[in-house]
């Protein structure tokens, strides 16, 4: 399974399980997290979502083969129900990141309430060099996190950040080693799920503030993306890797 979810003390965990392919996710590993998270937020017994990922990277992002087969087939993209759903879920989510974080990859953990890296973490976004607009939010949200100089170098120069500098940016909650980052990331989960947990949510809505507007910038990035898509300058990126990758 490319994905693989567990459920123990409270707290489910997906653990992207694609390491030969660098964990890119791929159109089944979103409808698993979708079917998961429909699960959990239905389970009063749950009280928290961890998300990691076996190998050395977190995730390379998209499956960019997958992803343009789907829209070729004019398929509804279940990547953007998946960060739908990461900004409307209720629940805490925690991630850890045992390695290079890209794209996508990257945008989800600015839906999660506490990250946690490897010191081999390090985070990118080159949607600029791929001839696309930032998705998931990610330009309403990245300034907020960050700070709008820092988001600018990595939105529009398409920068990477390491994972020290991650931690003085306020990207990720805190850097531990590779062998205890599972452990640590799961401890905090377990944690929040032990929680009172109508507290612990009303908390949570309450730090992230207004739902709509969240939202709303999600669709307007999201329909700037879709007719990036069929841009010739995003077509030749795009064949251009699957070409190099064939």
């Amino acid at each position: 399974m490319d994905i693989e979810t567990t459920v123990a003390d409270g707290v489910m965990e997906f653990t992207l399980n694609r390491p030969a392919k660098k964990n890119a996710l791929t159109e089944a590993m979103y409808l698993a997290m979708l079917e998961g998270f429909a699960k959990a937020e239905a389970d009063d017994g749950i009280g928290a979502v961890l998300i990691r990922a076996k190998g050395d990277v977190f995730s390379a992002g998209n499956d960019i083969g997958d992803f343009v087969a789907a829209v070729q087939k004019g398929q509804g993209l279940a990547a953007a129900d998946f960060v739908r759903k990461l900004a409307s879920f209720p629940k805490p989510l925690v991630a850890a990141v045992n390695g290079l974080a890209v794209g996508v990859g990257c945008t989800l953990l600015l839906h999660c309430d506490l990250v946690f890296a490897s010191d081999a973490a390090r985070f990118s976004l080159p949607f600029v060099d791929l001839g696309l607009p930032p998705e998931a939010g990610s330009s309403l949200l990245l300034p907020r996190r960050i700070g709008l100089a820092r988001a600018s170098a990595m939105l529009l120069l398409a920068e990477p950040m390491d994972a020290r500098e991650a931690k003085e940016a306020g990207l990720v909650n805190g850097v531990v080693a590779d062998d205890e980052l599972a452990g640590v990331a799961r401890e905090k989960a377990r944690r929040l799920a032990s929680k009172p947990r109508a507290a612990l949510m009303d908390s949570r809505r309450l730090l992230r503030g207004d739902s709509s507007e969240i939202s709303a910038r999600m669709e307007e990035e999201f329909k700037a993306f879709l007719a990036a898509l069929h841009s010739p300058q995003t077509q030749a990126v795009f064949a251009a890797f699957l070409g190099k990758n064939k």
